[in-house]
């Protein structure tokens, strides 16, 4: 895919000043200036990441109601039931806030939904095991921002509501009117009439926070209750905040990157069974945890039980205290996320034929009966990279139609449902993944509706990927400290991506292809040569082949080989040099 290439550039001697005052490189500082990054405080605090450092939980609104709820349920003994969500964020999110009101001595349960059967959110079933059990409070996490029906109904039945929940509330506008007797018109939103609501979502004031995943505020849950009961450490639960935060690819930037610095470690010494044994069968070398070797071992592993099968066992495997259980469990997952592979590769070929016959416009819609509602999300992810395009990928069953969408950085989803809510039963999520409902027969005119916004709103230079590099390099400033700064700036993720840099005028030395699909060989740089590799870039090959000097575009990393260790270029772009 042809995508343009930018380099950030900053004032040289502002970046001189930075690398002076903070003892760092000036490629370093350039690289965090890229980031918004651009005092020598700011510096400090990213590079050494404390959790020391976690904002006061009250600082977020509803916090304190919420704490005083929960302190009268201890005192009066009630029943409280936590609703969750199926996926990683959303098990993560349950387990700490069961746990830690097991421990301050609240008889808690949970209720996860099945996909299939619930589907997604807050709905009426929590509803009915509430009154099964007894309990008097609901806490949600990771849902319940735009569930007005079940909280009216949960103050029918006596029963209080603390919503935490990171997903974007509706807007308050004239399109949404269906919800008007059920809603709290707060500031620019429209919120259920809850008992507390904690979402930073619905401040207006941009902070360290914003972007927390649904078991990030779990832990900031977490974090006010230990406050005023001493019965455990907040890094009791840090491991599982790591794994709901790197699951739910938010920006790794704030709070965010404390929870992932401080729960990597604690993943690789975690006390919980469960993730020991998964980890085990996952076949993690600890040696080299990072967030994206959770993203394809055990977070796919966990999320295969939300998708095609019941998510509630993996409660289990985070609760049990029994290795056996876990040891079944854990295999049982092994084996759900392969079946999970082999539905998502075939919905991914049908809907790829579809789009073949159908054409290409600005945004990509795509339907059919029988899609696998598990994996819908991850085809429709899979389509937006392939094509840079706004995606929605929709299952019918009957006269139900629910959809998954992902996005490309400039168009908000979130938005663009809005606008289209009046073809829609329901919908919610983030401006770059979400999900939704509508009856079969409004397909085709919602096809014609977010297209009509796209073409609005997107410009031509919007469905080009942007390749950003953060700086342009000569090869004498790579070396062995360089790699060691670059490594202080971990994790990587969404909003702090693996620093990209760029060289010109290179020359090819020894091309050749490795394994059928990778591109090696050495480029130079006047006097100083590094051996590069450029996974799945074979059909490079005859594009350098006589075309004199190259530019590049890599990351820097190590390469070891028989005890020596020593710096490779990972490429992810090449072209003649102009």
């Amino acid at each position: 895919m042809h995508r343009r290439w930018v380099v950030k550039r900053t004032n040289q001697d502002y970046l001189k000043y930075l690398s002076k005052n903070a003892s760092i490189s000036t490629v370093l500082a350039q690289i965090l200036v890229n980031r918004g990054i651009k005092t020598v405080g700011e510096i400090n605090a990213f590079l050494y990441p404390n959790i020391s450092q976690l904002s006061d939980p009250f600082d977020i609104e509803g916090m304190e109601i919420a704490i005083g709820r929960i302190k009268r349920a201890l005192e009066r003994n009630e029943k409280v039931l936590v609703h969750g969500d199926y996926d990683v964020d959303g098990i993560t999110a349950t387990s700490i806030i069961l746990k830690v009101l097991n421990m301050i001595g609240i008889d808690a349960f949970y209720f996860i939904p099945n996909r299939l059967k619930h589907g997604y959110g807050f709905n009426n079933e929590a509803v009915e095991k509430a009154k099964q059990i007894g309990a008097s409070l609901i806490i949600t996490v990771d849902c319940g921002i735009s569930s007005y029906e079940t909280v009216a109904e949960c103050k029918k039945e006596g029963i209080d509501v603390i919503i935490t929940d990171h997903h974007e509330p509706i807007v308050n506008s004239d399109s949404v009117v269906k919800y008007n007797d059920l809603v709290v018109r707060s500031g620019d939103f429209l919120l259920p009439k809850a008992f507390a609501i904690i979402n930073p979502k619905i401040s207006r004031v941009p902070s360290s926070i914003s972007n927390l995943s649904g078991a990030g505020i779990a832990f900031k849950l977490a974090q006010a209750l230990a406050i005023h009961y001493s019965r455990f450490e907040i890094q009791d639960f840090i491991d599982l905040a790591t794994l709901g935060t790197i699951a739910d690819i938010v920006p790794l930037i704030g709070e965010n990157r404390i929870i992932i610095k401080e729960g990597l470690k604690a993943i690789k010494e975690s006390r919980c069974i469960g993730l020991k044994v998964l980890k085990e069968i996952s076949g993690i070398d600890e040696k080299d945890l990072k967030t994206g070797t959770l993203l394809f071992t055990l977070i796919p592993r966990i999320n295969a039980s939300g998708r095609i099968s019941d998510a509630n066992r993996v409660m289990r495997l985070l609760l049990t205290e029994s290795e056996d259980e876990a040891i079944e469990i854990a295999s049982w997952l092994n084996v759900l996320n392969k079946e999970r592979q082999k539905i998502e590769e075939e919905i991914y070929q049908q809907a790829l034929y579809q789009l073949n016959e159908k054409g290409i416009r600005s945004v990509i819609v795509l339907s059919s009966e029988g899609w696998h509602m598990g994996v819908i999300g991850i085809v429709a992810s899979r389509l937006a990279e392939a094509f840079y395009r706004p995606t929605f990928v929709i299952s019918i069953d009957g006269d139900v139609a629910k959809g998954s969408a992902r996005s490309i950085p400039n168009f908000n989803l979130f938005k663009a449902l809005t606008k289209c809510s009046r073809f829609l039963q329901r919908f919610g999520g983030h401006k770059q993944a979400a999900g939704f409902q509508l009856i079969p027969d409004n397909i085709p005119i919602f096809e014609e509706y977010i297209n009509k916004i796209a073409d609005e709103t997107l410009k031509e230079e919007d469905f080009v990927p942007l390749l950003e590099i953060d700086a342009d390099i000569d090869f004498f400033d790579l070396n062995f400290q360089l790699m060691q700064e670059l490594e202080m700036l971990e994790p990587f993720g969404i909003g702090n991506t693996e620093p990209l840099m760029g060289s010109k005028r290179l020359d090819v030395l020894y091309p050749r292809i490795v394994k059928d699909a990778h591109l090696k060989m050495k480029l130079r740089q006047k006097n100083q040569s590094f051996d590069a590799i450029g996974f799945d870039m074979a059909s490079y090959l005859d594009k350098i082949g006589s075309s004199g000097k190259v530019d590049a575009v890599f990351t820097l990393c190590f390469n070891e080989w028989e005890g020596r260790r020593c710096l490779q270029l990972n490429l992810k772009a090449l072209r003649p040099t102009q």
